[in-house]
This record gives C-alpha cells, structure tokens and sequence, in this order.
C-alpha cells in the first residue's frame, strides 16, 4: 500500500479506527478506499453519506503529503496496522490506532514488554520505586513504556537509560514538538535506546483531550502496566482501567492511607482492579518470568480425546513452548473471547496448564 494512502486515511474526518479497519477490510488497502465509487462504499456498514463526502474530498491527501514530507526530512517510520513491525500486542485491541508514527530504534514487538504509570506529583517514595524496578528489571532484556510526562513518566524514562533498558515515550502530540519542553534532552537520549511513539501527526498541539487517547497505547503496548503513585483521580487510573478492558494484568504498588498520592494505588488494589506488587521481584514472579522454559511432549493420554478443530491448534501451538493469549490470538486469528472459551476447556480437561501473566502451556 502507498504510504500516502495510508497516512491519509488517517485524516479522513468523521472516520476513527474501527471504522477505517472496516473499510480497509472490505476494500482490500488504502488506496482502493480512496478510489471506490459510492455505491461500493455504501455497502460497507457503518458507511454513510458524510464518511463518502469526506473519503472523496482533497482534504486527506492533501494533508498526508505534508506529513509524509516531514517524516520522510526526519527519518520518521510509519507502523500501518497492517505492517509486520506494528506492535501486536497493541493490535490485537479493538480501537488501536490505524497508524503510529515512531522515531528510534525499538522492537515494539520484543519478548517483554511493560507500561510504568503514575502520577505528574512524583513524591520520593515514588521515584525510589522506579529506581528499584528498573535496577531489578535490568537484566531481564525489558522493553519500559510510560508517558513522558512529569513526575512518574520521566523518572521511569530516566532510570531506564541509567540501567541500559530500552524505554518509549508515547506522546500525545505531533513528533514536530516536545511536551514539555524541559524534557526534550531525556527524549533525545530514549531515541538512541529505545524512541517516541504518537498516533497524532505533525501541528497537532499537546492538548488535554489527546492524553487520555494517547493512554490506551500505553495500556495496549504491553504485558502489564504497573501504577507506581496515584491519586484517585488522573490519567495513571485511566491507563489502568483501559489495561483491564483489554483483559491486560495491571499492578500497583500500595501506599500508606493518608497519602494522597497513594489513594489510587490502593484504590485498584482494594477493588481487584491491580495485582499488589511490594518490589519488582513480585512483578518478575508474577509475570512468569522466572519460570523454566521447558517444552513437553502431549501426554499420550489427550490424544484419547474428542477434541475441537481449535482446541487441537491451541495445543499444536503450545508444543513449540509457552504462549500469552495475545500471541496465541494473534497466531492463530481467533478473536480473544471465543480463545478464551477454548483455553478454559483445555484448563478443565488438565491438557495445559495457565502461568502468571495469561501465559499457557501444555501440562
């Protein structure tokens, strides 16, 4: 597909992401929605009048050749839904954004990978916190996620370089600007080990509506996402609550009761929300990665059984070792509810076992 194309449809108004999967799935690529005729474009649903008006104006094509002159100037890489190097984990959620635009030198799709959230008020507790969690995460070869904002986010950034860990900065502006500005030396260094991701093309201000959009990437990136400090309200519980609508593991270190800072920690804690972690070894633990990586051949007993077409693929894929839902997902193109479905009946029947972090295995 045209880089062009795909950039543009981005700018097509009225359209977001599960809308312009839709039309990418019925039209085949981008530049085919740009050259459908009306009555193609009114069979596809959720396609209406205004969405044509806007797909055949010159507005989108018009604006994505100036961004595809930046991003072309400043070595900028576009990461289409449809491109091997788009994060999978981020794909495999219902609204991720139908394009990224990343700067550095990442693997978003490296083994492991976590989000660090929390509050802008960052007090010692909280940056001690993330010193310790990137110090025991070091060797682990860990991909570190945050926001780049003020207080959690830009210490996590800053611990991560002075330990060696790749680390991303997901904005929520343009790549043509920094937010804040006080942090642009700490983003120019992640560039080097790691880089900047946004969903948001060039001109596009750092303005309030656009951080709790940016937050479902943070949440949708990774693993797990760990909320360091928080108080009940802001952008750290946002991340959280859309990790948990994505059926992703959240964890949160607590706080004392009266500190302000700690309320949302222990807010998603008390209510099930997040897993309570007291060190990074407790993350380490939970996520599984300190288990054996053993792969075993099937009992011979479950060749006995009457299994499904599905249930069969999920233990074929498992015998090449263990697997996340996610990947498992991904691998073998079925949506996560009815997969779901199916791992609980291969848990039931005692043919694979789950490990923290949703991560299978055969028994």
């Amino acid at each position: 597909m045209s880089t062009l194309h795909k950039i543009a449809l981005t700018f097509i108004k009225s359209i977001g992401p599960v809308t312009a999967k839709n039309l990418l799935a019925y039209c085949g690529s981008a530049e085919n929605i740009f050259s459908a005729n009306k009555k193609q474009l009114l069979q596809i649903p959720g396609v209406g009048e205004k969405t044509i008006e806007a797909i055949r104006g010159t507005d989108a094509l018009t604006r994505a050749r100036q961004e595809l002159d930046f991003i072309e100037k400043h070595g900028i890489e576009v990461l289409f839904f449809s491109d091997e190097k788009y994060p999978k984990r981020l794909k495999n959620c219902i609204d991720s954004p139908i394009l990224l635009y990343a700067k550095g030198t990442v693997d978003f799709n490296q083994q492991r990978i976590i989000s660090v959230v929390g509050t802008r008020n960052a007090t010692s507790y909280g940056k001690n916190l993330c010193k310790e969690l990137c110090e025991v995460l070091a060797p682990y070869q860990v991909l570190i996620v945050s926001g780049l904002a003020y207080g959690i986010d830009v210490t996590t950034h800053k611990e991560c370089l002075a330990n060696h860990i790749p680390t991303v900065g997901v904005l929520g502006h343009g790549l043509d600007r920094m937010y804040p500005k006080i942090h642009k030396t700490v983003a120019q260094k992640m560039v080097l080990n790691g880089g900047l991701l946004t969903e948001f093309p060039i001109l596009t201000n750092p303005d309030r509506p656009n951080f709790p959009q940016r937050n479902r990437i943070i949440a949708g990136i990774a693993d797990a996402t760990v909320v360091v400090e928080a108080s009940i309200k802001g952008g750290a519980l946002i991340t959280a609550e859309i990790a948990n609508s994505y059926n992703k593991d959240v964890y949160a270190f607590p706080g004392r009761t009266n500190d302000v800072f700690s309320e949302g920690c222990n807010f998603l804690i008390k209510t099930n929300r997040a897993g309570l972690i007291n060190n990074a070894n407790d993350l380490i633990y939970y996520l599984g990665w300190d288990a054996e990586m053993k792969v075993k051949q099937m009992p011979q007993t479950t060749l006995q059984l009457n299994l499904t077409p599905n249930e069969q693929r999920v233990i074929d894929a498992l015998k090449n070792g263990q697997l996340s839902i996610d990947d498992l997902s991904l691998q073998l193109n079925i949506q996560q509810s009815k997969l779901a479905i199916v791992i609980l009946t291969l848990e039931m029947q005692g043919i694979i076992v789950s490990l923290p972090g949703k991560i299978y295995k055969l028994a």
